[in-house]
């Protein structure tokens, strides 16, 4: 990282002065000109605080790399063979700081590449590492991603460890794609219930904003924004266990998700800004330190949007929870990724500057362990003494108070929630004794919002429609037709609905009965009966964060009722769990940047 931060420092400068080392004086015919690399680096030595040897020796790679991408995007463009610089293992190099390049066309498979480096550097078995991920021997380069001077790693593997990876390979990407495929049907699966059926025996998702307020948004984007937030809730689960590489992929998914939701939605929740540092989080633990370009955006995006739901002072997040001391972590995090990626980039200086804002929260969200204990001795649990004392800014006494009203507004809200369960289901039951079925009873009053007057309204509405469709059948179930099948010895009702399905075909419909042992399922029988459903076409409500009620039985199918419960683990029953992070991960990677920084800052000294 530190022969980064020289380069990207000596860049900036040969940017700033309009200088191209791959041009004379710098290099004649390929060759450096070495009397004026030699007073260049003389001439950067002091402003830099290091020995012109290694500034020079910085710049000579500069311009070598210059000159080598010159060379090879000529190529590239008069003959499509691409230049890729290979990073080989470290005791296979004659030279250790030689760069390594292969030329090769992009439409090859990685095969013959990794046969072609084999061959040419002595390496038995080996594979190869594009921006931290493996590339598939059976696939061709440029459907990986691989460009025109990408950097490629090459890791020497033992034969037992070749068969176990190639297995790990195999294994990991079937279950990474089947993780993903099973979280999307998941809650594709709840984002298409509408709330209408009986919440004690059917799984439903719920979107609510901080104090538990639906925000309503068109159909489309409910099920939009469900996938998106169920996608970055099962990556945040795979965070907490270091799976960042599997997260990684999960939380891709959510943002493609979010890319379908207008931008006043995302401006309305923090959930898309906390999503961008998540993806970046895990750019650093995966050391891709090639995404810095995607990181830099990503974080840009965050900062924007925190901008957008707190506020330039964070004003709306004070008026809406009352402190905005649980939302500081976000801005640790924030910063010290901004630090990270400025050091990168060789601006020591806004590194500094971020780092020293990071400092700063730290040292307010860093709690005093005997007041955690103090606090969980009165019967909190970890996670609320935590985000107690950073809400009250380490205050015990106003902590304990804060706990204490958070709880009671909570079970308000379920109170709330089960109060409203409880009146829709006595209006379910008003209707049904109208004679109308439980279900679309509960689909009607989804469409009135609660309202029982206008719920009977469709409903009768949607009865005449079906009568329409009835009259069509009144043929087919005329007396003679139906005294036929009774006089066979069938059921009235088989009878009617056999006949219903076959059009009034008295021959089919005795087929019909024979073949079902004169007694039809009632998947056939409701295939025979008009719906008197409402139209599908309505305006859900939705918001920032999920709840959900989790029912001890379902009526859906058992595949359908295992995947829902499957997703419904990864997210969590506390609201604010994205605000909940011990800071261990944050403190170590300050403690690096700090290393890093001080290093350079005794160069100028």
């Amino acid at each position: 990282m530190a022969e980064q931060n020289l380069e990207s420092k000596l860049k900036n400068l040969l940017k700033q002065e309009k200088i191209q080392l791959w041009h004379p004086p710098f290099t004649d015919d390929n060759l450096p000109g070495e009397q004026a690399m030699k007073e260049l680096a003389e001439r950067y030595a002091p402003l830099l605080c290091l020995p012109a040897s290694e500034v020079g020796g910085a710049l000579e790679s500069i311009r070598a790399q210059a000159v080598k991408r010159g060379k090879g995007n000529k190529t590239f463009r008069e003959t499509n063979v691409a230049t890729l610089e290979l990073l080989l293992p470290r005791d296979s190099k004659k030279d250790p700081k030689a760069k390594t390049y292969l030329e090769t066309r992009l439409d090859t498979l990685a095969q013959e590449v990794i046969d072609r480096v084999g061959q040419e550097h002595g390496l038995k078995h080996i594979k190869l590492i594009l921006n931290g991920k493996t590339l598939a021997a059976d696939q061709v380069l440029a459907d990986q991603g691989v460009k025109n001077h990408s950097k490629v790693m090459v890791l020497r593997v033992s034969d037992a460890e070749l068969k176990r990876q190639m297995t790990e390979e195999e294994e990991k990407r079937t279950n990474q794609s089947e993780s993903i495929q099973r979280t999307k049907k998941g809650f594709q699966i709840l984002s298409e219930r509408d709330g209408s059926e009986d919440p004690d025996t059917v799984p439903f998702l719920e979107i609510a904003d901080q104090k538990g307020n639906p925000l309503k948004i068109p159909h489309k984007e409910k099920k939009a924004l469900i996938l998106a937030m169920g996608f970055h809730e099962k990556g945040r689960a795979l965070m907490k266990k270091k799976q960042y590489d599997n997260a990684l992929c999960h939380l891709l998914q959510a943002d493609q998700q979010f890319s379908v939701l207008r931008s006043a939605l995302l401006s309305s929740v923090d959930n898309y800004a906390v999503l961008q540092l998540d993806i970046v989080w895990c750019y650093r633990a995966l050391e891709a330190l090639s995404c810095l370009d995607d990181g830099k955006s990503r974080l840009q995006k965050a900062e924007d949007c925190f901008l957008q739901c707190y506020g330039a002072q964070q004003q709306r997040l004070l008026m809406i929870k009352g402190n905005t001391g649980r939302e500081e972590v976000l801005f640790l995090r924030l910063y010290l990724l901004q630090s990270l990626l400025s050091y990168i980039e060789g601006n020591d200086c806004q590194a500094r500057q971020q780092l020293s804002k990071v400092e700063s929260l730290y040292g307010r969200l860093c709690l005093d362990s005997e007041k955690m204990t103090q606090l969980m001795e009165m019967g909190f649990t970890e996670r609320e003494a935590r985000l107690g004392l950073r809400a009250c800014q380490g205050d015990l006494q106003e902590a304990s108070i804060h706990i204490s009203n958070r709880r009671q507004e909570r079970e308000e809200l379920q109170q709330r929630e089960r109060q409203k369960r409880r009146r829709r289901m006595e209006a379910i039951s008003t209707l049904a004794e109208l004679g109308f079925s439980r279900r679309d009873a509960g689909r009607a009053l989804h469409h009135a919002d609660g309202d029982v007057d206008k719920a009977y309204a469709i409903l009768v509405s949607s009865s005449q429609a079906a009568q329409a469709t009835n009259n069509n059948t009144e043929e087919a179930l005329s007396p003679d037709r139906l005294q036929q099948l009774l006089y066979l010895g069938f059921e009235r009702d088989s009878s009617e609905a056999a006949l219903r399905l076959t059009g009034g075909d008295v021959q089919a419909a005795t087929q019909l009965l024979l073949d079902n042992q004169g007694y039809l399922s009632p998947e056939l029988l409701s295939t025979s009966t008009p719906s008197t459903s409402p139209p599908s076409t309505s305006t859900p409500s939705t918001s920032s964060s999920p709840s959900c009620e989790e029912p001890s039985t379902s009526s859906a199918s058992p595949e359908d009722s295992e995947l829902v419960n499957e997703v419904l683990e990864d997210i969590s029953h506390h609201e604010e769990d994205y605000l909940d992070l011990t800071l261990e991960e944050e403190s170590e990677l300050i403690a690096t940047m700090k290393a890093y920084l001080n290093r350079e800052a005794g160069h100028t000294a």
